[in-house]
């Protein structure tokens, strides 16, 4: 899952983006309203956190624009302005949460998870596909209730690809959700993944199918077929 970041305090900046990378996000940073929608143009990301106290123009001014461009990525605010008209405010104008600084990390991770289940239809923690199930809580996945022994980078690809189980993932978006423009990963390096991860499902009654020219997608093996 790719995440923006768009803080000011580059300490706080750092420090969350450190945190958050070690629990499987792939996070780019912005310090300023005009870095975010410079990012905005020519990335996507499965959620944004928006400080709101940003130098020259506000958060807000980031939320209006995606809003009014309906671009419907969720946003959780993340800012020192924590008056019932603020949080008010800014929900009305498109924001998805709201989290007063300061915060526990682990609120915030808690707030992000259900934010993204939210946006992928999803409202039960467990997310499940034929016999293999994925704790969003937790991040663990199992198969025939054993726990899968994964590398950051598969669990990753399983994790997109089970919140969005039964729809298409085109392999440039999977790629992007697990990069940073930093980082990069070759086609051939996704096709490794996804052929690892074939074989560890394959008991679980759940595939990972192959759609020439469009992508990925996992689905459950038919009952005539389990």
């Amino acid at each position: 899952m790719k995440l923006l970041l768009v803080e000011d305090n580059r300490e706080l900046s750092t420090w969350l983006t450190r945190l958050l990378q070690a629990s499987g996000y792939a996070v780019e940073q912005a310090f300023s309203a005009e870095d975010a929608e410079l990012l905005l143009v020519t990335q996507t990301y499965d959620a944004i956190l928006l400080d709101l106290t940003l130098p020259k123009a506000n958060g807000q001014v980031v939320l209006k624009h995606l809003r009014r461009k309906n671009n419907q990525v969720p946003i959780l605010i993340i800012s020192a302005l924590d008056s019932l008209v603020d949080v008010i405010e800014n929900l009305n104008l498109g924001a998805d949460d709201y989290l007063a600084k300061p915060f526990d990390i682990a609120e915030l991770e808690a707030r992000l998870r259900s934010l993204l289940r939210r946006s992928n239809g999803k409202t039960n923690p467990i997310i499940t596909c034929g016999r293999l199930h994925y704790n969003s809580n937790s991040k663990v996945f199992s198969a025939n209730n054993k726990p899968l022994n994964l590398t950051p980078r598969e669990h990753a690809v399983l994790e997109i690809l089970i919140h969005r189980s039964g729809k298409t993932v085109d392999k440039k978006q999977l790629a992007d959700s697990l990069c940073t423009l930093d980082d990069s990963i070759s086609p051939k390096a996704l096709e490794i993944y996804i052929l690892r991860l074939r074989k560890k499902i394959e008991h679980s009654q759940a595939q990972i199918i192959t759609l020439r020219g469009l992508g990925y997608m996992l689905s459950q093996v038919p009952s005539h077929h389990a």
